[in-house]
């Protein structure tokens, strides 16, 4: 996992690509917060922001 981390960095970089970056945190951390909420109570009220 980490190296998926870097070479992703790697690329970002080399490329100059940054403005990727917000892009792809934001989606990791929405699909996170739908994964981790799928058994709780929480879930409804995730679900409807979408």
């Amino acid at each position: 996992m980490l190296e998926l981390i870097k070479d992703l960095w790697d690329f970002l970089k080399v490329r100059k690509k940054f403005w990727m970056a917000p892009i792809i945190i934001v989606l990791l951390l929405l699909g996170g917060l739908i994964v981790l909420s799928q058994g709780s109570a929480v879930a409804p009220f995730i679900y409807t922001l979408f």
